[in-house]
C-alpha cells in the first residue's frame, strides 16, 4: 500500500536516528503524556458517573418515582385521589403513606428517625424498600400484620441496620417508639410512647437511609400519630423514571389546588446538580493534564523542525508546497496524540474494571453515604475525552507546522 508522502516522512520522524533503533525517546514522552492524561481523565470521570448511578440507584431504593401530596398536610379521601391517578400514562403502581418524625429506644440508647407508614401489598409494588431486607423476610411482615389486626399484638416495625446497630438490637427485639406530639395533660404535652417489634432490618446502603429510616404499618402509624383515616401522600412508581417531570406537570396541572406532585430528581436537585457541577469540574481540572502533554508535543515537533531543516529544503526543492510540509508534522502531532489516546482510553478501561470488580479502594459508609469507589463507565464520557484528546493534539501541532513551512529553503542548502 503507497502511503501519501507526508504520513510516510511523518512516520520516518517519529523515529529515532539511524544508530538508534525504533521510537525516539521525546516521541515516547509525548505520547506517555497524552496516555496518562486520558486515562486519568477517563477513571475520575468514571467514578463520578459511578457516585451519581449509585446515589441515584440508592435513593430510589428508598423513595418513590413522584410523590402526591396536599398543601393542607394531609390526603383524606386518598381512595378517590387514587383512581383519578390511575388514568394518568406512565403510571404503573401506587401506594399511600404516612410519615412523621419520632424517637426510637432501646435500654438507654435512642435515634431520632423518620416512621412512615405502609402498605406492605402495594409498597413491594411501589418502592424496592422491602427488597433490601437483610433479617426477616417479607412474608414475615404480610403475616405479622394479619395477626396484629385479629391477634391484637405488637405493630411490626422494620428498621436500617444502622440504627439497629446503634440501639442494639436485632430482629424480634422491641423497641419504644416516642412521639414528641401526644396528648395534653394537667402537666402540659405528654409525648406518646408505644411499644413496636422489630421484625425485620433491611439495608440500602445509603448511611443516611440505614440511620434515619424506619417502616411500619399504615394502620399502625396512623394510629400513632393521630390521623385517622388521613395519609400524608401517595406514592406513584413509572415505567420510566426519566419521565417523572412530565408525569409531575400533567398530574400538578389536573388535579389542581390543594394536591401538588414532586419528582425524585426535584426532591434530590441539591444533590445531583453537586455532582454534575463537580463532575464538569473534574473535567475541566484534568484536562489540563492533556493540555500541559500538548506542550511536550509542541517541543518535539519543534525540535524536529530544527533538525529536519536540511531535509525539509530538499523537499521544497523536489517541487514539495508549504502546504504538504505543513501536513508532515500535522501528521506526526496526530500520530502522537491518537496513539497516546488509544493507550489511554485502554488503560482507563482496564484500571476501571479493576476498580469496580476488585472493590480496592474502600470508603467510610458515614461520610461518603457509600462503603466502596463505584465506577461507571459511559461511552460519551470516552468519546468525549477522545475527542477532546485528539483535538489538542491536532491544535498543539499548527504552530510547528507554520514554522517549518515557512522556512527559507536556501540558508539550509547553501553549503551543501
Amino acid at each position: 500500500m503507497n502511503l501519501p508522502y507526508q504520513l510516510f516522512i511523518a512516520l520516518r520522524y517519529l523515529k529515532s536516528k539511524k544508530k538508534h533503533r525504533g521510537i525516539s525517546f521525546n516521541t515516547v514522552i509525548s505520547i506517555s503524556g497524552v496516555a496518562v492524561g486520558v486515562m486519568a481523565l477517563l477513571v475520575v470521570l468514571s467514578v463520578m458517573s459511578g457516585f451519581h448511578e449509585d446515589l441515584q440507584k440508592k435513593i430510589l431504593g428508598a423513595n418513590a418515582h413522584v410523590v402526591v401530596v396536599s398543601y393542607k398536610g394531609g390526603i383524606e379521601d386518598y381512595s378517590s385521589v387514587m383512581e383519578k391517578l390511575m388514568n394518568e400514562t406512565n403510571i404503573v403502581s401506587m401506594s399511600p403513606f404516612v410519615i412523621g418524625q419520632v424517637m426510637v429506644s432501646a435500654g438507654k440508647r435512642a435515634h431520632g428517625i423518620f416512621l412512615r407508614g405502609i402498605e406492605p401489598s402495594s409498597e413491594l409494588k411501589t418502592t424496592d424498600i422491602l427488597r433490601h431486607i437483610k433479617e426477616g423476610s417479607i412474608e414475615e411482615i404480610i403475616t405479622g400484620d394479619r395477626r396484629q389486626k385479629t391477634e391484637g399484638r405488637l405493630p411490626w416495625i422494620i428498621i436500617g441496620r444502622e440504627l439497629a446497630s446503634m440501639l442494639g438490637v436485632i430482629a424480634g427485639d422491641t423497641i419504644n417508639v416516642i412521639s414528641p406530639v401526644g396528648e395534653v395533660g394537667p402537666l402540659g404535652m405528654l409525648p406518646k410512647v408505644r411499644r413496636f417489634k422489630v421484625v425485620a432490618v433491611f439495608e440500602i446502603g445509603m448511611f443516611e437511609y440505614d440511620t434515619n429510616l424506619a417502616f411500619t404499618d399504615i394502620r399502625s402509624a396512623q394510629e400513632f400519630f393521630g390521623y385517622g383515616n388521613v395519609v400524608t401522600g401517595i406514592q406513584l412508581r413509572l415505567d420510566d423514571i426519566y419521565k417523572a417531570s412530565l408525569v409531575r406537570d400533567s398530574i400538578n396541572k389536573k388535579m389542581g389546588f390543594p394536591y401538588y406532585a414532586r419528582d425524585w430528581m426535584q426532591m434530590n436537585r441539591n444533590l445531583f446538580s453537586a455532582l454534575k457541577l463537580e463532575k464538569f469540574a473534574m473535567f475541566i481540572i484534568l484536562i489540563l493534564i492533556v493540555l500541559v502533554a500538548s506542550f511536550n508535543i509542541v517541543s518535539t515537533l519543534m525540535m524536529n523542525v530544527m533538525e529536519k531543516q536540511k531535509e525539509i529544503a530538499i523537499l521544497k526543492a523536489m517541487g514539495a508546497k508549504n502546504q504538504g510540509i505543513m501536513m508532515v508534522f500535522m501528521f506526526q502531532g496526530l500520530l502522537i496524540g491518537i496513539v497516546g489516546t488509544v493507550i489511554g482510553v485502554t488503560g482507563g478501561y482496564v484500571l476501571g474494571k479493576i476498580i469496580n470488580n476488585y472493590e480496592i479502594i474502600k470508603l467510610p459508609a458515614d461520610v461518603y453515604y457509600l462503603s466502596k469507589l463505584p465506577v461507571k463507565m459511559k461511552l460519551i464520557d470516552f468519546i468525549v475525552v477522545s475527542f477532546s484528546a485528539i483535538t489538542i493534539s491536532f491544535l498543539s501541532t499548527l504552530y510547528p507546522s507554520y514554522y517549518a513551512a515557512k522556512l527559507n529553503p536556501v540558508e539550509p542548502l547553501r553549503y551543501e
